[in-house]
Order: C-alpha cells, then structure tokens, then sequence
C-alpha cells in the first residue's frame, strides 16, 4: 500500500466520518489540481479492488473493515 492510499484510508479518522466524497479527498491532494486528481482517483480505484474502500454512490464512498485495519496496521 503506498503512501497515498494510508493517507486516504486515514482520512476518515481525521475527519470522524463514516462516509467521505471526492471533494475531501481532493482537498487532501491540493484540491484542483488535475494531476493531484488522477492520482486519487487511482488510488481510490486500488483500494476499491483491494477491498478497502466502497462506493456508495453520488461520489462517496466508506471504508470498509479491511480499510480500517489497514490504516491501525500501518500507524502502529
């Protein structure tokens, strides 16, 4: 897992949300920065196929229980 992807599964525990949207992820990287975009956006799509995100549609999305033990595993 890279650093990106830690850094957007942590996302939801700096924040206290349950379910974040494209925005905060964004924000994350610098908000509207095309490349800074891609980035997240491949990112979100690995850790989708890796199990540790969800869509939840309208652009949300939540992490699952695999997300969170990823991002406790890697703060230890």
């Amino acid at each position: 897992m890279d650093e990106l992807e830690l850094r957007l599964l942590r996302l939801f525990d700096d924040l206290r949300k349950d379910r974040l949207d494209l925005h905060a992820f964004f924000d994350l990287v610098g908000g509207n920065r095309p490349a800074a975009q891609r980035l997240v956006l491949a990112a979100i799509e690995r850790l989708i196929r890796q199990g540790c995100l969800e869509e939840r549609g309208n652009d949300f999305y939540s992490r699952t229980d695999t997300g969170r033990q990823a991002a406790r595993a890697v703060a230890k």
